[in-house]
């Protein structure tokens, strides 16, 4: 077990998240930094940058990271390729170990012959932890982009799917958030005004707006501009969702607006919830197993445990984690892979 200070990194392609743990593997401090990484490279470095401003020097660094995916690159290789040479720039005379899966660490200039599992792998690292902590349950982690769903029994990962081809086409992989997801990916009729209403196929409004109106959304979730480039309040969220049936704020009450958002919360939980009875079907975990709840929407995911009559357990609390540090849930997979990385 390593003795030093060590700093796990999450780098995806909307937010970096940074946990730093004490040489006793203790949680000290966790951040969550908005970086558009499909905006350029240098995003990444300026966002590393202000991080290791904020989170405070370590020699040992941990990485995982699904910001390969982004359309920055051309492939997934490649995305790694200059997502670790940013990290190794940013980071000199430091301690890099990668984190690749079933492969376990390996050092960067290794990295490229692991591309494959290193490549949006931080489900598995959350999920190994969990599975150290929890011999069977369903890790459920609703991030602000997607949701992960993973099975453990036996302290065993039983995922069907290793990346993100087989994981979207099993369901363990949902593009469902409750932030940055569009609301057109919930449903193509809603409920308005006594009858179903086709909806406009554009960006106009996301999750944050439905979870600003249902007041639960956490204060620093939604760290990108807005689809209008609008406030970040209740009246309008409200204007954005109406925009998206075609209607102005003002032809309803804000009551009608705040109905609509909770019809649409309903129907991202039933989407969540038949992806997770699906995997279940496999017959592991068992049914009375916990869901341990993880990422920027836990709280809907311990909607989702106390709706299906399950357990739920905070990942934080999973760990032991002391209440006065916060976001520990949030950036579960970059408390992991420091975590992991600190026990070898």
């Amino acid at each position: 077990m390593s003795t030093e200070r060590t700093i796990g990194w999450d780098l995806g392609g909307a937010h970096l998240k940074v946990a730093r743990l004490s040489h006793e593997g203790r949680v000290e401090r966790t951040i969550q930094l908005p970086c558009a990484l499909w905006q350029g490279i240098d995003r990444l470095r300026r966002a590393i940058d202000r991080a290791l401003n904020e989170i405070g020097p370590a020699r040992d660094h941990a990485i995982t990271m699904t910001g390969e995916l982004t359309d920055l690159f051309p492939n997934r290789e490649a995305g790694v390729a200059a997502i670790l040479g940013t990290m190794a720039d940013c980071l000199p005379g430091t301690r890099l170990r990668v984190y690749a899966g079933d492969a376990g660490f390996v050092d960067p200039s290794a990295a490229l012959t692991q591309c494959w599992k290193i490549a949006s792998a931080n489900w598995r690292a959350t999920a190994q932890l969990v599975a150290s902590c929890v011999p069977d349950a369903i890790l459920l982690d609703i991030g602000s982009t997607t949701t992960d769903i993973v099975p453990v029994a036996g302290s065993r990962i039983r995922a069907r799917g290793t990346d993100d081809a087989s994981r979207l086409a099993s369901q363990e992989l949902l593009y469902l958030g409750v932030v940055r997801t569009p609301l057109m990916a919930l449903s193509a009729r809603w409920p308005f005004d006594g009858g179903w209403t086709g909806i406009c196929n554009e960006q106009f409004a996301t999750t944050a707006d439905v979870y600003r109106l249902t007041n639960e959304l956490p204060t620093d979730a939604d760290q990108h501009s807005t689809p209008d480039n609008g406030p970040k309040d209740v009246e309008a969220s409200a204007r954005r969702i109406a925009r998206m049936i075609g209607r102005d704020l003002e032809a309803a009450s804000l009551d009608a607006w705040i109905r609509l958002a909770d019809w649409l919360r309903t129907t991202q939980i039933e989407l969540t919830e038949a992806a997770i009875t699906r995997i279940a079907s496999a017959g592991y975990p068992a049914p009375d197993a916990p869901l341990v709840c993880a990422g920027a929407g836990g709280f809907l995911a311990r909607a989702i445990a106390n709706r299906g009559g399950r357990a739920s357990i905070d990942f934080a609390d999973l760990l032991g984690c002391s209440p006065d540090v916060g976001g520990v849930a949030a950036c579960a997979p970059a408390v992991s892979v420091a975590l992991l990385a600190q026990r070898l």
